[in-house]
């Protein structure tokens, strides 16, 4: 299912961030926090999705990240929510 792929290439870029030693130890929390709830199986996606937009959100508006990290938090959002219409649809 494209979804499945989507949300896996998803957490990987997530985990890529949440790795990332230039983005602020406090950033790096929350996107691992929003990976592992993307990653639950409990959830249905539209929630799971909505919950990690809501947190991806949040910290994108934190003042102590970069420019690029920033972006790439947008990025990710946008994608999410381009998996979120689909399953609307």
């Amino acid at each position: 299912m494209v979804q499945e792929a989507d949300i896996t290439q998803i957490i990987e870029l997530l985990h890529e961030l949440s790795c990332d030693r230039k983005v602020p130890r406090n950033v790096r929390s929350v996107i691992d926090d929003a990976r592992k709830e993307l990653a639950r199986t409990e959830e249905n996606l539209p929630t799971k999705i909505n919950t990690t937009v809501s947190m991806l959100d949040e910290i994108s508006n934190d003042p102590n990240i970069q420019s690029y990290t920033r972006t790439q938090i947008w990025n990710l959002v946008s994608m999410l929510e381009a998996i979120e219409s689909e399953v609307d649809v």
